[in-house]
């Protein structure tokens, strides 16, 4: 698996540039809906929270672990979220695709699936990856649909997995994708852009 380094990954809707401090303010425009951060670990409530959240993404990049991208509307720029590549293990040729925040006015639209797509492709395709892992809040049912959707396999429940910032004690659910699932995983996401979903 080769190193990450800062790629811009773009789609028909959405753009993946590498994140960077300069986007914390247009972040807090569409990011501090508390709903937005209802199953996250931390809560971003302010500017400050934001500031927080950025250069925590920016301390992994740092450290090899992580590859954080501010997600952005291909036909404005505009700033609608954040993902990242987290939990990076060269070694093992594996990553994780977590931290993934889209403002509230582009949820349920096609933008978190082309910014998966786009992320799994880059992934499997250029970085050799053998394995991208997902995980999230044993309780955010509709979180969980979309990893199926997207064709990630369930694989378990990490019981009493984190402490929350808000000190309660989360579930969490993992599921993957290997790359040999990635061709059959890749047409039927393409099929699914292709319908504009």
């Amino acid at each position: 698996m080769l190193p990450l380094d800062p790629v811009t990954l773009e789609g028909d809707v959405v753009r993946l540039v590498p994140l960077g401090v300069a986007h914390v303010d247009r972040m807090c425009e569409v990011g501090l809906d508390p709903e937005i951060w209802r199953w996250m670990p931390s809560a971003v409530n302010d500017r400050v929270g934001m500031k927080s959240f950025v250069q925590e993404s920016l301390d992994m990049q740092h450290a090899g672990t992580g590859l954080p991208f501010a997600t952005t509307l291909r036909a404005t720029g505009q700033v609608i979220g954040s993902t990242r590549f987290m939990n990076v293990t060269v070694a093992h040729r594996r990553v994780e695709v977590g931290g993934t925040w889209i403002g509230t006015a582009w949820q349920r639209t096609r933008v978190n699936t082309e910014a998966k797509y786009l992320m799994l492709r880059y992934a499997f395709e250029q970085l050799g990856c053998l394995r991208v892992e997902f995980k999230t809040h044993a309780r955010n049912s509709r979180s969980r649909a979309a990893i199926l959707r997207l064709g990630a396999v369930e694989e378990g429940l990490f019981r009493k997995h984190m402490v929350q910032g808000d000190g309660s004690i989360r579930d969490t659910v993992y599921f993957s994708i290997v790359d040999d699932e990635w061709p059959v995983v890749k047409g039927r996401l393409e099929a699914r852009l292709d319908r504009g979903s």
